[in-house]
């Protein structure tokens, strides 16, 4: 068995399910799986522990063998790193002697010293044709081998894996818990989803699906169990149908549709007749994805099913042979006629989530106080129809809302995560408005929150940002979401890019931009610059057929800026999505405590790189007025050149998005709490010692010990659920 789902669950919710197998001494079993997880950072929970203790040896070692890999996997200790430079950071060489150094070890060579003389002669060389550039001149094993082990230290991360329930209830409660996700689930999570609907669609389903993609996704795990979808628009079938070709759900790229069997064709037209039957006004929004039902029509067959008429009726709206015109299209209309009250109704009555995210144009277009106030008493009439997740976005937006000729920078992100930023020349809105806006937003999303009890707050998740999406964070360890703000204690920073290529030779340079406290550059460390007062470069890798691991260690007593801003740029090759795998993580240590270049329980974050640009920002650190730094995440990313990405080419622009970024004010979990404690909830402040007796509602960024039972747990793992629906 490969344990594909419960390694799920401890990627999900880091516990481990108790296994059923038959009682017996299992304690010396236990403890040596306690020990070997504690050298990846991990340990077993007391409860966890005494649990597996009463279970045979070798259902203790079977658990033992999945979950070992799969926490290895979680802070990238499943692969090798190796460092170029051998003694890292240890003995690293100045950049220039370091290229004088293969210049002359190449002319010693005689297949490569005629092609070096060239070069050299022509007055250009490309460091890529010295044999020893690029390329690992040591053993995995004899890089281990100059290394001392790590010593522990009281920083040490020693993440606690709890127990669980049975594995099929765990995993139906995961699969549940994914699939009712007030928020929309970031690349990795749907794909997981994907997975457990497969394995749970015939089971018990969540009261709701409201995510659209997440809908889709299950509906083809119901089809292929015999179930009916759940379709209520035109484009649930589109999804759904996107879904069963393996493509994009979200509709972002392209699918190419596959050819469908005669049941699956049927299920989706009869699905589709249904939906324009029951409101042929959702004929509207086939405009918004005209090619793509063009080219499922291809695969349908629609003509041949006259007993469906009105699913006929969508792909002649695609071809432009009937009229439907769009909700977008209606609302510009009336907005060409200054009838801004107008549009504010039709989007009232039709889409009241989207009245919410035009409330900003439709302010500032209203031509009088009459104009703003049918707006505005619009929106306070829908307001409970509106999805949790935009009223918090709607609370965000305005938050950050400045204006006039001298006001900040705007801040973009797509979906993909590239970002830019613009100057916000939007004309300000009354302040009137944009208290009676934020009064109206709070006190609809204080009356959605649920009753906590007594709510136990540990002060570090205070300042992580709620994650309205899923798409504003990245598949890993540790990882929080854009916009949070999290501590960092240590001496060492040390991260590490890790990445193995798939198909074709590909080059990613890991680099560290210093910026003061301006956003001017300071310095940098990266293949370029070796050597800084801050710290070092491992050496460039050029290209990774088995994997290939770049660090940077600074030491942040000596950072002689505000800011420091690792980043990875994709030099040569395929790009991020096209990797057979890359992530980036940092760790933190001790001076003292010496160690591999690579030590999994000094990790503090793993993050998958992924997106469609050339360069990825997944954090940036800060220090404060009083010297301590803090982690900002980014999870951003530029889309670069084709090739040849450097940190030379890139200072400006990084720092103008970082800017953008830093001092956009997210939403946290500091704003929610703030409204529960005005909601009479009783809030209480720990960060440690002995938990209350009584059931509490828990938000901190680790399960704590000893909570008493029907305490609810809210962490980074399932924060989502703290989004009011």
């Amino acid at each position: 068995m490969d344990h594909a789902l419960e390694r799920l669950l401890v990627r999900h919710t880091l516990r481990l399910p108790v296994p059923t197998g038959p009682a017996g001494d299992g304690a010396t079993a236990a403890r040596q799986f306690d020990a070997a997880l504690r050298t990846a950072g991990f340990a077993l929970s007391p409860e966890l522990l005494r649990a597996l203790s009463e279970r045979a040896g070798a259902t203790v070692v079977e658990l033992a063998r999945w979950a070992l890999d799969a926490v290895r996997e979680q802070v990238g200790d499943h692969v090798r790193h190796t460092s170029y430079f051998i003694d890292f950071p240890a003995n690293v060489p100045d950049t220039q002697e370091f290229w004088l150094d293969c210049v002359r070890s190449a002319l010693a060579e005689p297949t490569a010293r005629g092609a070096v003389e060239a070069q050299l002669s022509a007055g250009v060389l490309n460091l890529l044709t010295l044999p020893a550039y690029g390329r690992y001149q040591h053993t995995h094993e004899e890089l281990l081998a100059v290394h001392e082990e790590l010593l522990a230290a009281a920083g040490d991360r020693l993440t606690v894996l709890g127990a669980g329930g049975p594995a099929e209830e765990e995993i139906d409660a995961l699969y549940r818990s994914l699939a009712g996700s007030v928020t929309p689930l970031g690349d990795e999570h749907l794909a997981d989803l994907a997975v457990l609907a497969e394995h749970c669609a015939d089971g018990p389903q969540p009261a709701g699906i409201p995510v659209r993609e997440n809908r889709a996704v299950v509906n083809a795990a119901r089809l292929r169990v015999g179930a009916a979808p759940l379709l209520d628009t035109v484009t649930d079938v589109l999804r759904l149908a996107c879904a069963l070709s393996d493509g994009d759900v979200t509709l972002r790229e392209p699918t190419r549709f596959r050819a469908l069997s005669r049941p699956l064709r049927r299920a989706l037209l009869s699905g589709l007749d249904a939906v324009v039957a029951a409101a042929p006004e959702k004929l509207a929004d086939v405009g918004r994805d005209r090619e793509a039902w063009k080219r499922l029509g291809e695969r349908l067959h629609p003509h041949e099913y006259p007993a469906w008429p009105h699913a006929a009726e969508v792909f002649a709206v695609a071809r432009g042979e009937m009229r439907a015109p769009s909700l977008d299209a209606r609302v510009e209309a009336l907005l060409a006629r200054d009838d801004v009250p107008g549009a504010a109704e039709l989007l009232a009555a039709a889409a009241p989530g989207r009245l919410f995210r035009a409330l900003d144009r439709l302010l500032r277009t209203a031509a009088d106080g009459a104009g703003r106030e049918a707006v505005l008493a619009a929106a306070e009439r829908v307001a409970p129809r509106v999805a949790g997740r935009v009223v918090l976005s709607v609370r965000e937006h305005l938050q950050n809302r400045h204006g006039g000729p001298r006001a900040p920078r705007r801040l973009f992100v797509n979906r993909g995560g590239t970002a830019w930023v613009t100057a916000d020349g939007r004309r300000d809105l009354p302040r009137d408005v944009q208290r009676r806006l934020l009064a109206l937003l709070d006190g609809e999303t204080r009356r959605r929150l649920p009753a906590t009890g007594r709510l136990l707050v540990d002060p570090a998740v205070l300042d992580v940002a709620l994650p309205l999406s899923g798409r504003a964070s990245s598949g890993g360890f540790g990882v929080l979401p854009r916009g949070s703000v999290s501590p960092v204690d240590g001496e060492l920073l040390r991260f590490f890019m890790y990445w193995k290529e798939a198909r074709r030779t590909t080059d990613l340079d890991l680099s560290a931009l210093l910026l003061d406290e301006r956003y001017a550059t300071v310095s940098w460390l990266s293949y370029t610059e070796l050597t800084t007062v801050e710290g070092r470069h491992s050496g460039d890798v050029t290209e990774a057929p088995d994997g290939a691991s770049e660090f940077i260690e600074l030491r942040l007593g000596a950072v002689r800026g505000t800011f420091v801003v690792p980043h990875v740029h994709v030099f040569a090759g395929e790009n991020f999505e096209e990797t057979a795998e890359s992530f980036f993580g940092y760790m933190l240590r001790e001076a003292e405590q010496g160690g591999r270049p690579f030590e999994p329980r000094t990790v503090r974050m793993k993050s998958d790189l992924r997106g469609p640009g050339r360069v990825a920002l997944p954090v940036a650190f800060r220090k404060d007025e009083e010297g301590r730094w803090h982690a900002h995440w980014l999870h951003l990313c530029l889309r670069g050149t084709p090739s040849g990405n450097q940190v030379e080419d890139h200072r400006v622009s990084l720092a103008v998005l970082l800017r953008g970024a830093v001092e956009h004010v997210p939403v946290t979990v500091r704003h929610l709490v703030d409204l529960m404690r005005e909601s009479g909830a009783e809030v209480t402040e720990w960060s440690g010692g002995a938990v209350p007796e009584e059931p509490v509602t828990y938000l901190g960024l680790e399960r704590p010990e000893g909570l008493a039972p029907g305490s609810r747990v809210v962490t980074p793992e399932n924060l989502r659920d703290l989004v009011p629906a």
